[in-house]
């Protein structure tokens, strides 16, 4: 399922660097709360949950019960179990669920993941319960001037770009019967600083599919840049990220 090999380093790095503290978190959940509606007995799909990081804030936010579906075991093993959590192994075009069991399907940066991305949406339709929503976290071709590793690391666009676009996303879901019913971006928020990012950006790399895209020369490159930042005293504070919620029903 996915560009990277999510073995037992590259989990640990993951849980350690790519995770975004709750409170960082705000935005995703006032806007999953406008479009999930949830409620005592929600059953929500967290397809490539990685890590867990959306699966126990989905729980702790709305009280909702998630099945975490995650293809590699060491990303399965960093997820922390809870009555509300169920931990299946699965891909997004084989999902371990009975048809019509969920009432709403995550997908969270993993959709350039999916080698067969008609076949998920038709497997992601075949989960769902009628007029249950799709809610995709993507950062989009032509849409990543508000990431912030495009700023420090603006060679990571080119991987990005090889990833689906945002018409092709919804062309795909829509023919499995899911069409568009908003667009939004959403703001996160980093803590720390740019040195704290600085001096995390190997382990990054390790961790990141687009970073993994880098040469050795432009990985240094953007190092530098961002060496420099830190020197000038530049930077924005709080660091934050844009990202696209795409949903579909």
């Amino acid at each position: 399922m996915a560009r990277i090999s999510y073995d037992g380093p590259t989990a640990a790095a993951f849980k350690a660097v790519r995770e975004l503290p709750r409170d960082g978190l705000t935005g995703w959940r006032e806007a999953a709360r406008r479009h999930l509606h949830p409620s005592p007995g929600t059953t929500v799909v967290d397809i490539g949950a990685g890590t867990g990081a959306f699966t126990t804030a989905f729980v702790d936010w709305f009280g909702v019960d998630v099945i975490a579906v995650e293809p590699s075991a060491a990303m399965r093993a960093q997820i922390a179990r809870t009555p509300a959590v169920d931990v299946r192994e699965g891909d997004a075009t084989a999902l371990p669920l009975e048809d019509g069991s969920a009432d709403a399907a995550w997908l969270s940066l993993v959709i350039h993941h999916i080698p067969d991305l008609p076949a998920a949406a038709r497997e992601i339709r075949r989960v769902l319960r009628p007029a249950a929503p799709v809610l995709i976290r993507q950062g989009f071709p032509g849409r990543l001037g508000g990431v912030e590793l495009v700023r420090w690391f603006p060679e990571t666009a080119r991987t990005a770009d090889s990833f689906p676009t945002l018409a092709q996303t919804c062309d795909v879901f829509a023919a499995a019967g899911l069409r568009k019913e908003a667009l939004e971006q959403v703001r996160e928020t980093y803590p720390g600083s740019l040195a704290d990012f600085l001096g995390q950006v190997d382990t990054f790399r390790q961790a990141d599919t687009t970073m993994r895209g880098l040469s050795d020369d432009e990985f240094v490159r953007g190092k530098d840049r961002l060496r420099g930042a830190v020197e000038r005293g530049e930077g924005p504070e709080p660091r934050s990220n844009l990202l696209d919620l795409l949903v579909l029903r």
